[in-house]
Order: C-alpha cells, then sequence, then structure tokens
C-alpha cells in the first residue's frame, strides 16, 4: 500500500509540474531571440517579435524577459549565442532564419528546450519537420515560403519577349535552394536563357553586378535570400542606371532598392511567430502538434524611385501587375523600414 501511495504521489506531482505552465503556475519567461544577419527583412522580424511578445507579457498579466542576439552569419557565433540561451536557461528559442534554426534544432535535441523559427522559407526540405502540419519535434514556426511562378509571372508582364534572365543569389542559403529551382524549371519551359551569378557576401555580389551589365541581362531575379539582401543597398544604383530591373522575394528588397519585392508581410510574420511562442510558453501547447504557420505571398512593392530612375510611371506599372497580384504598394529607398 505504501509502495502504491508513493507511486500515485510520484504521478501527481509529475502531472503538476508538467500542467503549471498551462494552469498559470508560472509567471516568468525567458525567451532567447537570435537573428541571423542584420537586415531589414529580419530586423522588421525581431522587432516586431519583441513588441508582440511585450503586448501579450502585458494583457496575460505575464512577465517575459527577452535576450536578443544577432549571429551576423558567423556560425562559430551562433554557436556560442545558443550556448549562452541554454546556461541562461531560457524557457524558449527563436530562431530567424533558417540557418539558426537549423543549429538550434541539433543543438536542443536532447534537452526539448522548445524552438519557434521565423522565416523559414522551406522547414521540410530543411529537415526541421516531419510535416507543416505535424511538426513532430520540439520546434515549429512560421514560413516565408515563396511563390515563385508569381514573380516570373510579373516579369514576363512587364517584358513578354523577354529571352534572357539573371538569377542573383547565395548557393549556400537555404533560403534560395527552392525558389532557385522552380525559378529555372519555369523559365526553361519558355525556352528563356538564364544567366546565373552568385556570391556569399557582398563584395562578391557586388563583382557580379558588372558581369549582369556586360551580359545584356534586364531582369533579374533573386528570392529570399539574406546574403544578396544585405548587399542590395551597395547594388541597386548600378542596377538601375544599366536599365536591370531587380525582381526579389520580400518587400525589404524593394526598400532597400531593388524595383519590386514580392512576398509575404514580415511585420506580420514576426507578430504571428511571438504569437506561436506564447501559445507554447503560457497556453501549454507542444511544438510537435502546433502546426507551421504560411502566408499568403501577393503583395508586389514597387520602389517608386527606382520607376523614376528607368522612366516608368509607377501607376503604370501598378495597373499592369493588379492582375497577378493580391495587392501592388509603393516604396521609397531607405535603410530600415
Amino acid at each position: 500500500m505504501k509502495k502504491l501511495v508513493s507511486l500515485i504521489l510520484v504521478f501527481v506531482i509529475a502531472v503538476s509540474v508538467f500542467t503549471s505552465c498551462k494552469k498559470d503556475g508560472k509567471t516568468d519567461f525567458t525567451v532567447g531571440i537570435c537573428n541571423y544577419v542584420d537586415d531589414a527583412s529580419l530586423n522588421q522580424i525581431v522587432a516586431n517579435i519583441k513588441s508582440q511578445l511585450t503586448s501579450i507579457a502585458q494583457a496575460k498579466n505575464k512577465t517575459i524577459k527577452i535576450i536578443e542576439k544577432n549571429c551576423n552569419a558567423d556560425s562559430g557565433v551562433l554557436s556560442q549565442i545558443i550556448t549562452e540561451f541554454k546556461n541562461s536557461k531560457v524557457d524558449l528559442m527563436v530562431a530567424v532564419a533558417t540557418p539558426v534554426a537549423i543549429a538550434m534544432q541539433a543543438a536542443t535535441e536532447d534537452d526539448r528546450i522548445p524552438v519557434v523559427f521565423a522565416a523559414v522559407s522551406d522547414p521540410l526540405g530543411a529537415g526541421l519537420v516531419k510535416s507543416l502540419d505535424a511538426p513532430g519535434s520540439n520546434l515549429t514556426g512560421t514560413s516565408d515560403y515563396l511563390d515563385t511562378k508569381a514573380i516570373m509571372d510579373l516579369i514576363f508582364a512587364n517584358e513578354p519577349a523577354i529571352s534572357k534572365v539573371g538569377l542573383l543569389y547565395d548557393v549556400g542559403q537555404d533560403s534560395s535552394t527552392a525558389a532557385i529551382k522552380e525559378a529555372k524549371t519555369y523559365l526553361a519551359a519558355k525556352g528563356v536563357e538564364v544567366k546565373e551569378y552568385t556570391g556569399t557576401n557582398t563584395s562578391e555580389i557586388v563583382l557580379q553586378t558588372d558581369k549582369m551589365v556586360s551580359d545584356g541581362i534586364t531582369a533579374l531575379f533573386t528570392p529570399s535570400d539574406n546574403t544578396v539582401m544585405t548587399a542590395e543597398l551597395s547594388i541597386y544604383e548600378k542596377l538601375a542606371e544599366n536599365g536591370i530591373l531587380h525582381y526579389a522575394g520580400a518587400d525589404s528588397f524593394a526598400l532597400n532598392g531593388a524595383f519590386l519585392g514580392y512576398g509575404v508581410d514580415y511585420a506580420n510574420l514576426g507578430r504571428v511567430t511571438a504569437d506561436m511562442a506564447a501559445e507554447i510558453l503560457i497556453d501549454g501547447k507542444d511544438p510537435a502538434t502546433l502546426a507551421v504557420r504560411t502566408f499568403d505571398n501577393g503583395t508586389a512593392t514597387v520602389n517608386t524611385d527606382i520607376c523614376e530612375k528607368l522612366g516608368l510611371d509607377y501607376n503604370d506599372m501598378a495597373e499592369l501587375f493588379k492582375p497577378y497580384c493580391t495587392k501592388v504598394q509603393p516604396i521609397k529607398t531607405a535603410a530600415e523600414f
């Protein structure tokens, strides 16, 4: 009888500990956010995660301490940050961009610290989840999956007879792999010549612009590639001066000088990422069964400064692109939103 009572007590204690968070027994949480690199899109995501977590904490009478870090695309620094998060006993980690999510996945396999990723273009292809509906482990989050065909349609809407399209990306960026493959398939079916330009840092990307000019490129596509994103402010003027229209997979590219950015609303993505973190921390939901959130890719953001430099009328462009998008909106060149 004593053994039975002891076993029951152990079970009750275990259940109590497991459900304490869900039943509001825990009021203080620590969240570690690691950004992959300093660029307009990812910075916008982080800012909205932080503000949304703060709002949720206030609304639910909780305290959420945020430790924010940026590894600046350095794998060694990223490893140190994750170790710091673990030593600080964070209740949850937020991984902004695919490389951070992959590193956090490897580092939390044993202790099962919940991880919510943000802006992972292909969670399945990256091996982060078993399925979008049921991730199956301690990771879930938001995806900025890019509808590559939609961007290609915009290029051809503007230049129906185009015979050559450039692809600019970093071969080491997981976020670019699927989109570049899809772009090649689309262009091959159209009988269009593909010119590829790659670089792993800003200096290499800048050098590639000279090749584009000599190759006579008029339309250039980049997916949601963080390496190119960080280089956009360094290349947009040369592209515009040489009549090269840069179509890219996020509105931040257009903010930094690309002709057009197409994709998800990253401010909203950041807020939804924070909502998911709160569902796990405060409501006790399990990342393994919390579905990955995806978004409509239908917004085209057109840079009006670039339109002017290229001798194009924004209103004409908006009317041209309207049938292919949920929304077309203008933006002017700036470093940050």
